[in-house]
């Protein structure tokens, strides 16, 4: 394609995306061009050619190739180039007077550049390098001659090549150049482009033109930037000057972009209702938010706004609140009330402010506007909690990146946020660049992933200052380059902005480099307010503010020009004066009276609103101020200076560079919209960073990712959260980083060589190996379980703790090495300062002295000193606690940054102890984490935490100090005004603090579950008096039960006292070496809030009687299995087979017993392990069955009777009143044990029935209640005298012994089977959580109970939820989780499944609505509050194989028909509302629930089963213990609230017990009285003696 200069340059401008007013702007600035038509180069109109593959790829590679190679073969290309700049004409001249000068190249390169633009820096180095050349062709072409450039025989360079040959007709014409026939040939190419065909059959890239990036200058719309970060240039304009004490270069503002012709400014009057009600006092949008409110309201993009400060970005922010506001609006109801209108329990909306202070900005802003809807906007920030009421009363809001990340690592609490959130908006996105960009980009990769884990939608909105490479944020953050991307150049501020950059001369922070400072400074000042301005100069530490505005008093006054300072004139400034002189400030008085103010955070907040107030009315001309006030104030001025930019940061413990974030927003403070129309901003800075500012405010250094170095950490928190699992989940979450952005740009930055990412786009290797890395790190580390070969990535206790408390990995590595069982605060102490976080507090000079002297008050010693950095932290540290505040203000800040942080530190420590099971540290851990809390040490009064006077306090801790608080509460408010030498009023308010201070009372009582086991039941009572104001709304506390050397912790519980709470019970269940049985051991309570609120309780176990280790246990013996001919009944025979095929072993053992004896027989066997075929064989006349509970005896029923239609029995489910009826045919009463016990009570003539009954059969014996026990153990006593047989069913236990004797059961008979002795396989594993029970909980168990189900390979899964109201969560989360991994939307249903067959099904529902998509993902529910039509379907759909997962409620286990190869328990911990209170608690479940749980996944056919347990890690080893070793099994006839005490008065008042003896021999009967004997100490009994014990019951009974 031939293409002349013009032509070239139009073919790149021209596509077919630019408007029609682009192409008119385009014409007009050709037609701008200069060119004088008497000079003239002679050629013809053709334009050359460009051989094929030598097209120019941009206009920068014209630049460039026109400018790095050397002038081949003469300098037309000079000529032409200067010639082709606009308005150059009249500085022809004097660059020949300049080129021709006797000057150095170095002399007159800078003034040449400034002469020629900037924009043309390669062009200088070309006229510099063909200096005596340049001046001959420029002279020739002054004169009106014709230069050798002309000459047609030399070839033409193009795009830096040399052609080497020349064509006909090449030469280049300026009158190509002219105005009217660059127009012309304009039009026509336009008007070819037209006629163009829409497809040439050849494929080129085209340059991407983004529909919203607006900008004045030439080269933006690609984002090209240099991957060295070299070869930026300044906006044109830009001056340089030097001077003796520093040099300063001078931005001018930008030009602005013209508007384009669809823009149009948005009235608010055009605005819907909602809308305009929240741009109050507001006409119209401005140009910004009118050119995104289409995007911004209208959809729901993601969108990231590029716009310099002060330019409406949050007002950009309230249009996408406002979006989401609209859409969670009922529209039929309230349409006139807005307000009422919108669902807030439906949404959260979070913005993400960098700094605190801007938070609270914020918070006020949208808290305000949005006012009359009713939307509550709150602060998250530093140490802030907010409760669950708070949080569900809040609809927005405002916290730091830290912070956030913080909460959304949580999984309850303020972590269940993240589930409501609709609308994620991050301000300063640019932050990426700095320390923090870490934070950002590990909450954005968690952000977009739970959109894609949990379908949700949540847009995400990112607000930044121009940035150079915005291209790569917006694919960071997902955003449609063509639609949510909106870049806004400095052009657009509200008010131009000069920008002066000055560099100090002197080496920083000398002495010479202060004073060139200072002085600099008054210049600027000065001339300013000479001028009429006002100046905000801003300062970097509070003290400096006052130095700063004396520094420019003295000056002025040196200088003579104090009076231009002065204020005196003003209207209003008397009665400024007067409210000066009211302040307690001197310096502020003082300052006032020459023009001057001051402000910081450190005033009293009524001085800083007087002093914005003063400025704001220019009763104040120079206010010198810290950047806070740029931050949480808007307070504009004229001119802004920014006075030095080193500044101290505490988390680092040194002077850093003040950050761009806050230049920018300095900055932003430069000019006052609608009273002016420009601003200025300076920055004095050292010379050496002259161009570091320079490059950061201009947006000249692409921004890079910092996530390499928190990676380690930001992995270990998504690990602990259960997004990633393993290695291929890190590889993808690493995929959402902007690192992995900016990896795929520009390579080097991160050890990339470019061959690297064509041969891998994605960067798996790279990725891989990243995480690779980091895994065997945290792995080191013992933060988590590391499988190199599957790739598994599993959280350990300390990597969560690390994730909960943001603990870095190094610092993890420190305590893995320090960390001790026991351990004094002194060492405690020292541990903590090792951590990492402290790595940056140096010791400085200046501050030994005084940490010497705090040194010597602190009560622990201190290894080393002041010489480190860990001794420095380890002194502040222990000052803060015992409140000192140091002098010096970078020890404040110091000391501030370490009581922050080391509260978190040994919060965490803590928790690693009571992870651990360490007693002795634990407790002190506490108390360390209370003092630093508290700001009191263990060993002070504890009263010291309530609000008394500071003279009470002090006589406490004089007269009092030996007094425990539990004695002074005991005291009269006269006793205690004595005893503090005070009056009794003062008496009066110790007694009311001292019966406030939170203390319980302990009662326990031993009861042993085995030889070796022993449960310590204990009560926990309130001892103190309730007050909202002191205690809140709940006391949490610790209770655990310690060994007796007070080393180990044998189980904790973490409890909670709310207001209505009088007592908590709490069993702990723990081992006792049966050959060294320890003496005692403690039980401890301490306060989780309260300094010095502890009780410790000694329980002896000397005198314990533990029962003797049971000898009952069968051995499973390896014999022949036997065939069912052995029933020798061959109908029956045919309706077993229809079950089985054969007996197995356990069948077969006990087989001869069972059946073919008429021995009382007890069979204590796993569950599922076939018991339930031996049953069906009765022989009697008739027979009973006592089932415990009704689905039970259903089941049973059911069963039986498919024999009896072969055995000629019947069999009834009976009530009470049927039980006894005399017996017509041979038949089976299945009755449950309440009916029984009822029926027992009250029905006298029963002898005639129970003489022919012959069998008793007890289901379910595990499930023994009082009820049960008190039903049989009255049928045995009434069975006495007939030969009634007694057979036992039971699921193992871990002693039978006794329950065989309460059924006397020959030893012969007794069988009773280890819970492994199954012959059916089953694998049990176990996982542990440590989150409370919540909605969290089962999200982070969603993804391995989803990975147990996939084990399974297509075969069914049963999941069981500890209520109804969790199924239908649990399974939504399930069917997420198999979306992720499996891409379908299909779920868990089969493939083989077609849609007209499951229609089929799905027409049948009753509940469509609520069960239609659960079925259609192939999962299922089966409770009691499903409609009986759907339980069935859904159970002929789960036989049938369709649904594969069914979801039951714990309560369901018992009435559940059906098995599955892999059972999964998502908890063992349930909610129960206390009977007529709204107290809610957490019960464990019930261990039979569990082993019936256990018994759903053994089948007699296929596969093994599988039984996944997801428990609590204290409960694990209980449940685990009693699963392998078989049940424990006690009476439970004497607990409050049994029926006993009820049924034996009933039974004295109608005589049928006439006295105690009668009592006692019928109390005889019971499974009380064997346990009675054989473990006394579970009912508190001292003597083994049964008839004495049962005498003492009966004498209780009797009281």
């Amino acid at each position: 394609m031939g293409l002349d200069l013009a032509g070239h340059l139009e073919h790149l401008v021209s596509t077919v995306e630019e408007s029609a007013d682009r192409d008119k702007r385009l014409l007009d600035e050709w037609a701008k061009y200069s060119v004088p038509g008497n000079h003239r180069l002679a050629s013809n109109d053709v334009p050359f050619d460009l051989d094929d593959g030598e097209r120019w790829e941009s206009v920068l590679d014209f630049v460039q190739g026109s400018s790095t190679d050397t002038l081949s073969s003469t300098d037309d290309t000079i000529l032409s180039a200067l010639l082709s700049k606009p308005d150059v004409e009249h500085l022809l001249p004097s660059l020949v007077s300049l080129l021709s000068s006797s000057k150095p190249d170095d002399a007159i390169s800078e003034e040449l550049v400034e002469m020629i633009g900037f924009d043309n820096i390669e062009l200088s180095m070309q006229l510099l390098a063909k200096r005596q050349d340049a001046v001959r062709e420029l002279s020739d072409y002054l004169q009106g001659g014709q230069s050798n450039a002309s000459r047609p025989s030399e070839p033409v360079q193009t795009n830096g090549r040399s052609k080497g040959k020349q064509k006909e007709d090449t030469s280049f014409h300026l009158d190509q150049l002219d105005p009217a026939e660059a127009r012309r040939r304009m039009e026509e190419a336009l008007r070819a482009n037209a006629e163009r065909p829409l497809f040439t059959g050849t494929a080129h890239d085209a340059p991407e033109v983004l529909p919203h990036v607006y900008t004045s200058a030439a080269i933006v719309q690609g984002n090209m930037l240099s991957h060295l970060g070299t070869r930026y240039l300044l906006p044109m304009g830009t001056t340089r000057r030097d001077y003796d004490d520093y040099e300063e270069v001078t931005i001018p503002p930008a030009r602005t972009v013209p508007p384009r012709a669809s823009e149009r400014l948005i009235s608010v009057a055009e605005l819907d209702p909602l809308a305009r009600g929240s741009f109050p006092g507001y006409t119209s949008l401005n140009r910004i938010q009118s050119i995104v409110y289409p995007t911004a309201y209208q959809s729901n993009e993601n969108m990231l706004i590029c716009a310099p400060t002060g330019a409406g970005k949050t007002d950009v922010a309230m249009l996408t609140v406002l979006r989401v506001l609209d859409q969670h609006r009922s529209r039929s109801e309230f349409s006139n009330n807005i307000a009422a209108s919108i669902d807030r329990d439906k949404f959260k909306i979070i913005y993400v402010a960098p700094m605190k202070a801007l938070a609270s900005e914020i918070v006020r802003k949208l808290g305000k506007r949005l006012q009359w809807l009713s939307i509550r906007v709150r602060e998250l920030t530093g140490d802030m909690q907010l409760t669950k009421k708070e949080i569900a009363e809040t609809q927005i809001i405002v916290t730091t990146p830290e912070k956030w990340d913080v909460v959304t690592r949580k999984p309850t609490g303020e972590g269940e946020l993240a589930s409501k959130v609709k609308l994620l908006i991050i301000d300063e996105v640019h932050l990426l660049n700095d320390e923090r960009g870490a934070v950002i980009e590990t909450i954005v990769a968690r952000t977009l992933r739970q959109v894609e884990s949990t379908q949700s939608v949540i847009r995400i909105v990112g607000l930044s200052a121009t940035l150079p490479n915005y291209l790569d944020v917006a694919d960071f953050l997902s955003v449609n380059r063509h639609t949510g991307l909106f870049y806004f150049d400095s052009s657009f501020r509200p008010v131009p902005l000069e920008q002066h950059f000055i560099g100090v001369r002197g080496k920083p922070n000398s002495p010479q480099a202060k004073k060139n400072l200072d002085r600099v400074t008054y210049e600027k000042v000065s001339e300013l307010v000479r001028e009429g301005h006002q100046v905000m100069v801003f300062v970097h530490a509070r003290k400096e503010t006052v130095k700063a505005a004396e520094a420019i008093k003295e000056a002025a006054q040196a200088d003579g020009s104090l009076d231009d300072f002065s204020c005196m004139d003003h209207p209003q400034f008397d009665i400024f004066r007067r409210d000066v002189a009211q302040s307690r400030n001197k310096e502020m008085r003082q300052l006032f009276d020459h023009g001057f103010g001051i402000h910081h955070a450190g005033m009293l907040r009524t001085d800083r609103n007087m002093m914005e107030r003063m400025f704001e009315a220019r009763a104040i001309k120079v206010l010198c101020c810290t950047a806070t006030l740029a931050w949480g104030v808007n307070l504009p001025a004229h001119a802004v200076i920014i006075k030095g930019t080193q500044v101290y940061d505490s988390s680092k413990g040194a002077f850093t560079d003040l950050s761009v974030l806050d230049v920018l927003q300095v900055f932003g403070r430069a000019g006052r919209p609608g009273l002016e129309d420009s601003g200025v901003g300076f920055i004095c800075t050292s010379e050496d960073k002259l161009t570091h500012y320079l490059d950061a405010v201009t947006s000249q250094v692409p921004i890079e990712s910092k996530f390499v170095a928190g990676m380690i950490d930001a992995l270990n928190a998504e690990i602990s959260l259960g997004t990633v699992a393993n290695v291929h989940d890190a590889v993808q979450w690493l995929g959402y980083t902007y690192l992995f952005v900016r990896m795929r740009k520009n390579p080097f930055q991160y050890g990339l060589g470019w061959e690297e990412v064509a041969e891998d786009p994605y960067l798996g290797a790279k990725r891989n190996q990243l995480i690779t890395s980091a895994a065997l790190q945290l792995a080191e580390a013992r933060m988590v379980a590391f499988d190199r070969q599957t790739g598994s990535l599993v959280c350990t206790d300390l990597g969560r703790i690390a994730a909960k408390y943001y603990i870095r990995h190094k610092s993890i590595e420190i305590f893995n090495e320090k960390f001790r069982p026991k351990m004094s605060e002194a060492d405690v102490l020292a541990m903590l300062s090792m951590s990492t976080e402290f790595d940056q507090i140096q010791v400085r000079e200046n501050e030994v002295k005084e940490l010497d002297a705090m040194m010597e008050t602190i009560p622990c010693a201190v290894k080393g000193g002041t010489e480190s950095s860990q001794g420095k932290v380890n002194i502040l540290l222990q000052a803060y606690i015992s409140q000192q505040r140091p002098e010096d203000f970078a020890l404040v800040s110091d000391q501030a940054y370490a009581a922050q942080n080391g509260g978190r530190i040994v919060r965490a420590l803590l928790e690693i102890a009571i992870s651990r099971k360490w007693a002795n540290v634990s407790a002190v851990l506490m108390g360390m984490s209370k003092a630093i809390e508290k700001r009191l040490w263990p060993f002070e009064n504890p009263l010291k935490q309530f609000e008394l006077k500071a003279d009470v306090l002090y006589n406490l801790e004089r007269w009092a100090d030996d007094y425990a608080v539990s004695e002074l509460a005991e005291m009269s408010a006269e006793e205690l005004g004595k005893l503090i030498h005070l009056n009794e009023r003062h008496g009066s308010a110790v007694r009311e603090a001292a019966k406030q201070f939170p203390t319980a009372k302990i009662t326990y009582n031993l009861r042993p579950l085995g030889a070796d086991v022993l449960k310590i039941a204990v009560k926990v009572e309130r001892a103190f008096n309730w007050s909202s104001k002191v205690h809140g709304s709940a006391e949490p506390f610790w209770l655990w039960v310690e060994d007796h050397d007070g080393t180990n912790i044998l189980q904790l519980s973490h409890l909670i006292f709310r207001p209505t709470t009088e007592s908590l019970d709490v069993d702990f269940v723990i081992s006792i070496p049966s050959q060294k049985r320890p003496p005692s051991v403690t039980i401890r309570f301490v306060s989780d809030r309260w300094q010095g609120a502890e009780e410790e309780v000694e329980a002896s176990l000397e005198e314990l009687v533990m029962p003797s280790s049971s000898e009952s246990l069968t051995p499973r013996l390896d014999i022949p299995f036997l065939p069912l001919s052995v029933i020798q009944n061959p109908p029956l025979q045919e309706v077993v087979s229809r079950r089985v095929q054969g007996f197995n072993a356990i069948q077969s053992q006990v087989f001869w017993s069972v059946v073919r004896t008429r021995m009382h027989t007890l069979l204590c066997a796993p569950t599922a392990c076939g018991k339930e075929t031996l049953r069906n064989s009765p022989n009697a006349f008739w027979a009973l069955v006592v089932a415990p509970r009704r689905s039970i005896a259903l089941e049973v029923t059911s069963d039986l009777r498919q024999q009896s239609r072969v055995t000629d029995a019947t069999v009834d489910f009976v009530n009470a009143d049927r039980i006894f009826d005399k017996p017509s045919r041979k038949s089976v009463r299945v009755v449950t044990a309440a009916d029984l016990f009822q029926a027992l009570s009250r029905q006298r003539n029963i002898k005639e029935s129970l003489s022919k009954l012959r069998l008793v059969l007890c289901e379910s014996l595990e499930l023994l209640d009082a009820v049960y026990e008190l039903g049989v153990s009255l049928l045995l006593h009434a069975t006495q005298t007939y030969p009634v047989r007694f057979l036992g069913i039971s699921s193992s236990l871990n002693d039978p012994a006794d329950l065989a004797a309460w059924l006397d059961v020959d030893p012969l008979a007794l069988h009773s089977f280890r819970p492994s002795d199954r012959d059916q396989a089953l694998t049990v594993s176990t996982q542990t959580f440590t989150i409370p029970h919540s909605a969290a909980l089962f999200k982070a168990m969603a993804k391995p109970a989803h990975a147990a189900i996939q084990a399974a390979h297509g075969e069914p899964a049963i999941v069981f939820v500890p209520s109804r109201t969790q199924c239908f969560p649990v399974a939504r989360d399930l069917i997420t989780q198999c979306a992720l991994e499996m891409e379908t939307a299909k779920g868990y249903l089969p493939d083989d499944v077609s849609v007209e067959r499951l229609e089929r099904y799905l027409a049948r529902l009753q509940d469509a609505a609520g069960l239609q998509d659960f079925l259609a993902r192939g999962v299922g529910f089966f409770h009691d509050g499903i409609a009986k039509a759907d339980r069935l379907l859904m159970l002929e759909l789960y036989a049938e194989g369709i649904l594969r997962v069914l979801v039951v409620p714990r309560e369901a286990c018992w009435t559940l028909p059906v098995r599955a190869r892999i059972v999964v328990v998502l908890g063992t911990q349930y909610v129960r509302v206390l009977p007529g209170t709204e107290e809610r608690q957490v019960r464990e479940y019930a261990l039979e629930e569990l082993v019936r749980m256990q018994g759903k996944a053994v089948r007699h056919r296929g596969a093994a089963g599988h039984f996944h347990l997801f428990c609590q890690a204290e409960g694990k080893d209980t449940i685990t213990r009693f699963l392998n070793d078989g049940l424990p099994l006690e009476s439970t006839l004497l607990e409050e609230g049994s029926v006993l005490r009820g049924w034996y008065r009933d039974r004295r008042r109608d005589g049928t017990i006439p006295d105690r003896q009668a009592a006692v021999d019928v109390l005889s009967f019971t499974f009380l009285a064997r346990r009675l004997v054989s473990n006394p100490a579970y009912y508190d009994a001292k003597s083994t003696a049964v008839n004495e014990l049962l005498s003492r019951i009966v004498d209780e009974l009797e009281a």
